[in-house]
């Protein structure tokens, strides 16, 4: 079983720490929920596993952590394993659907990591954690962690003004035309609800770098589940404020997951912000939304759990970001004896908030009106060798792409449609939804934020 090493260091602001390494393939950062944010470098190996791989990718990810082994209960949730990101596709792996594949990007790319810095915002300290076959082997791979702390500090490039002059978003008129092509098959019993989603494409401007745009999103519209992913020649920049899967071993084990479905835009003034988050609470369509999607992620995490052990904690909780208000649900499950963190993959994704019910029929639409996503709807997750996971919905995501000219760039904004969904309103919620990344991007800070 392997050993665990851990080493406290005086605090540093895990984005100035994360700075010196995010030009290297596999340099990982998730700031993060529940306290505590990542910094993963120099995997031990890696898992890139294309569209048209055949191999098992459940069975790779799961012979890669091996049986569960040990955690230190003074260290953070995450002490080493698997961390990357699942593009949407991947989920032709777990439902049966065929899906179209993004030419850039493949359906799995992540590191195994045996070293990693975690940093503890409530306590202001930071672990250096290191993971080995013995004592000494993991005491040497926390003290490698360490050293990433004394890099020289390099300077902040999230300085003010655009970093994109080009961006251009897909349609507005083929998208309303997309929603009521939706709400008639739902009128027709093909489905229930569908996540239907709009592109916005461009490049960063010269000199502009994929990190120096998590920075501004962090420092501007600050996320729960932000994160930052540097492979060879991509990137993936995410604000995601939505938990797909967290596993907790030490709690049953336990699946937790919180989906949102329910949108606002944030007031102008107090006043009016107010009433906005008001009337998403008051409404029932929102509502009949998000429950919708609750039932879904009851049904995925039945799959994986115990008869009768699966529960809605709460329901239509109100969460407020910069830009927008949400409806947020929790859905636990007591997984079975022996299931883990690629067998819960298997059985809930991809995530039921950006696909819909029932959720391969939804699939399949989405595939006949919109082009892969790649990242999009995705997730950045890490998934530990003591049988932990945590991870997030890629909402609110860039996909960058590295060529001979600089970085292209691709986000998406979508809407949960239903019987009674309005054409113009859920694009103007795109709109709403896209505002932060808009912000970051133009350099006037996050759209419709309260003045």
């Amino acid at each position: 079983m392997d050993q665990t090493a851990i080493i406290e260091r005086p605090w540093r602001e895990p984005v100035e720490a994360a700075r010196p390494f995010a030009e290297e393939p596999y340099a990982l950062l998730l700031t993060g929920p529940g306290g505590w944010s990542y910094l993963a470098r120099r995997p031990e190996r890696t898992l890139r596993i294309a569209g048209d791989d055949p191999q098992n990718a459940f069975a790779a990810l799961a012979e890669g952590l091996g049986a569960p082994g040990a955690w230190r209960a003074e260290g953070p949730p995450f002490q080493g394993g698997w961390a990357g990101v699942i593009a949407y596709e991947f989920g032709a792996r777990a439902e049966p659907v065929v899906l179209p594949r993004h030419p850039d990007w493949p359906d799995l790319d992540c590191g195994l990591y045996r070293a990693l810095l975690g940093f503890d915002h409530d306590r202001r300290r930071v672990l250096a954690i290191g993971r080995g076959a013995d004592a000494d082997t993991a005491q040497a791979k926390a003290m490698e962690a360490v050293g990433w702390l004394d890099a020289a500090p390099s300077p902040d490039e999230a300085r003010e003004g655009p970093m994109s002059a080009d961006l251009t978003a897909s349609s507005a008129q083929s998208y309303q035309a997309q929603v009521a092509e939706v709400v008639a098959r739902i009128a027709a019993g093909e489905i229930f609800q569908a996540n239907i989603a709009r592109r916005w494409t461009g490049r960063l401007k010269p000199g502009r770098t994929p990190y120096a745009l998590f920075e501004r999103l962090v420092r501007d519209s600050p996320a729960p589940f932000a994160g930052y992913l540097r492979l060879e020649g991509q990137a993936v920049v995410s604000n995601s404020p939505e938990r797909f899967i967290q596993i907790d071993p030490r709690a049953g084990p336990l699946a937790l997951s919180q989906p949102i479905k329910g949108t606002r835009p944030r007031g102008r003034t107090p006043a009016a912000d107010r009433t906005l988050a008001q009337d998403l609470l008051d409404d029932p369509k929102d509502r009949a939304e998000n429950l919708m999607i609750v039932d879904l992620m009851r049904n995925d995490l039945a799959r994986v759990s115990r008869p009768g052990a699966v529960k809605v904690p709460a329901l239509f909780a109100l969460e407020s970001y910069a830009n927008v208000h949400h409806l947020v649900s929790t859905v636990t499950g007591a997984l079975l004896p022996g299931v883990g963190p690629a067998q819960v993959l298997k059985a809930a994704f991809p995530p039921g908030s950006i696909t819909g019910a029932p959720k391969v029929q939804a699939m399949k639409v989405i595939a006949g009106l919109e082009p892969p996503r790649g990242p999009y709807c995705g997730s950045l997750f890490w998934a530990g060798f003591d049988g932990g996971m945590d991870s997030s919905v890629l909402i609110r995501t860039i996909a960058c792409v590295q060529d001979e000219a600089g970085w292209r760039i691709e986000a998406g904004a979508g809407a949960g449609i239903v019987a009674d969904s309005d054409p113009h309103a859920e694009r103007l919620e795109t709109e709403a939804k896209i505002g932060a990344i808009l912000g970051a991007l133009n350099g006037d800070g996050p759209a419709g934020a309260q003045a």
